[in-house]
């Protein structure tokens, strides 16, 4: 269904959108709203679970749940569960709080999705993390300072009795957990329907790799390389690339892709159907670790000192399309990627990327080149890991620029025009689909980089202004979508 015609999008993270009370309400339908205005027909966003203190959404709490600070609270006067003053008096915290003792004991307005009977039926249908992760997050917040495998060992090795006590002492708090994931499910699958309706299809993305303090490993320790105190043994990471010329150090722990295999890699095909729910299309970030991974082990913090394994490969893509045979995945192969990589993605026929922006190393055979783009595959001027297409630009040496200048037929005094040249041979491209981030279309320079992989600090904090989708050009958007073709409503 995404590739059938040719297509455009905008690369934008819920949290960079402007809202007074979350993210989910008014402010993600004001944007579909800019999406469809612009001939816009995809919006692709970063992985949407609960995060870490330092906001990396590859690094969350779970691989399933969604991020209850998305969570609009102004969605909840509809029904009762929260009145229109109440938010000048109290937390977000508390005003979550209330509205989940208010559903639990009947005092609120049903309607067709906030009602006892959506509840029933999202815990029977999420029961296979949500109530480890309801626990998961009780328990932390017991521990606020201390990951899971330094819990008292009854908690941390899961000792049955153990926690059917603390569920027990726990109740309410784990029931304002489930009810919080409820909304996020509720007002997610509201704004999907909003962006259906209006022609737009929602691009999602998984990491390959979970962070070791999280439901997923305490749940299920058995399925990662750890040892017996539930500490990594080996960690992920990635060498020297074009991203960071020391590589990375990501940290998180591996997988037993062995012990996965047992029983098919349910645990993975139970995050694939959860994440199903939510999008139109899933980027699986970091594909090339499922045919080799870097493994760095835990007690060596360099990059530089791991070494590859193989992945699963073809017998788990294979496990899961056959369990999901309309399964949208879109391979993210950036980085170093060998021949047997592009292989495997070849041979499940799924989607790679050109990123405009790594094209002009001076080889005619750079696979980013505007002539070297398939049909296939998706274009980007920039990701969220790249400097914006403004930032790049200034940052480039002379010869590169001159190259650049000459490659796309534009003049050396063009300056005032970028990042447009950028933008307009993405649009160009043979690619189907052209993702812009909404840096790119607002000409917005390094200061509003989301990104900058392998430094710890000012990462994820980028927010659109209060005017933002206003200096947005739509019209030169449509237009030029409409000349290649990728317009949403263009009769071709």
């Amino acid at each position: 269904m995404v590739f059938a015609r040719r297509r455009a999008g905008v690369l934008l993270h819920p949290t960079a959108l402007n809202g007074d009370y979350g993210k989910l309400g008014h402010a993600a339908r004001q944007f579909v709203d800019f999406l469809q205005q612009a001939g816009m027909s995809v919006w692709q966003t970063l992985p949407t679970g609960p995060t870490h203190s330092n906001l990396s959404p590859y690094q969350t709490l779970s691989a399933h749940a969604g991020n209850p600070e998305f969570i609009d609270l102004q969605e909840l006067f509809s029904t009762d569960l929260l009145s229109h003053q109440e938010p000048a008096d109290a937390t977000r915290a508390e005003l979550l709080s209330r509205a989940a003792a208010r559903f639990q004991a009947g005092e609120y307005t049903p309607d067709s999705s906030i009602n006892h009977n959506q509840w029933q039926h999202f815990l029977a249908a999420h029961r296979n993390w949500l109530d480890d992760f309801a626990l998961f997050m009780v328990i932390r917040d017991r521990y606020p300072d201390i990951s899971w495998p330094d819990w008292p060992e009854p908690l941390r090795c899961r000792e049955q009795g153990a926690l059917a006590e603390y569920r027990h002492q726990h109740h309410d708090a784990i029931e304002q957990i489930r009810f919080e994931q409820f909304i996020f499910h509720c007002q997610w699958s509201s704004l999907r329907r909003y962006a259906h309706d209006h022609g737009v299809l929602l691009f999602g993305d998984i990491p390959i790799f979970v962070a070791h303090d999280s439901a997923d490993v305490w749940a299920n320790p058995q399925l990662f390389k750890l040892d017996a105190n539930g500490h990594p043994t080996v960690v992920a990471g990635v060498p020297p690339d074009y991203f960071s010329e020391h590589g990375q150090h990501w940290g998180n722990p591996l997988y037993d892709w062995n012990a996965m295999a047992h029983d098919h890699y349910r645990w993975w095909l139970e995050r694939l159907a959860s994440q199903r729910e939510q999008f139109d299309l899933l980027r699986i970030d970091h594909f090339r670790g499922l045919q080799a991974f870097w493994e760095i082990p835990a007690e060596d913090p360099q990059p530089v000192n791991g070494y590859w394994v193989p992945g699963p490969g073809g017998d788990f893509l294979q496990a899961c399309l056959e369990e999901l045979p309309d399964l949208p995945l879109v391979a993210e192969n950036l980085g170093l990627i060998s021949e047997d990589v592009e292989q495997l993605r070849h041979r499940f026929r799924l989607p790679g990327m050109a990123v405009m922006q790594f094209g002009f190393d001076g080889s005619p055979d750079n696979p980013h080149l505007l002539h070297n783009h398939r049909r296939e595959d998706l274009v980007y001027t920039g990701t969220h890991d790249n400097d914006t297409t403004l930032g790049w630009y200034l940052s480039l040496d002379d010869h590169t620029r001159h190259y650049l200048h000459r490659y796309l037929r534009i003049s050396d005094g063009c300056l005032q025009e970028m990042p447009w040249p950028i933008i307009q041979a993405a649009l160009e491209s043979v690619s189907a689909l052209a993702i812009i981030p909404m840096q790119d279309l607002l000409g917005l320079g390094s200061d509003a980089r989301f990104n900058t992989p392998g430094t710890p600090e000012n990462n994820w904090l980028w927010r659109l202004s209060d005017d933002a989708q206003s200096l947005a050009d739509v019209a030169r958007i449509r237009e030029l979508l409409k000349l290649y073709g990728r317009c949403s409503n263009f009769d071709q």
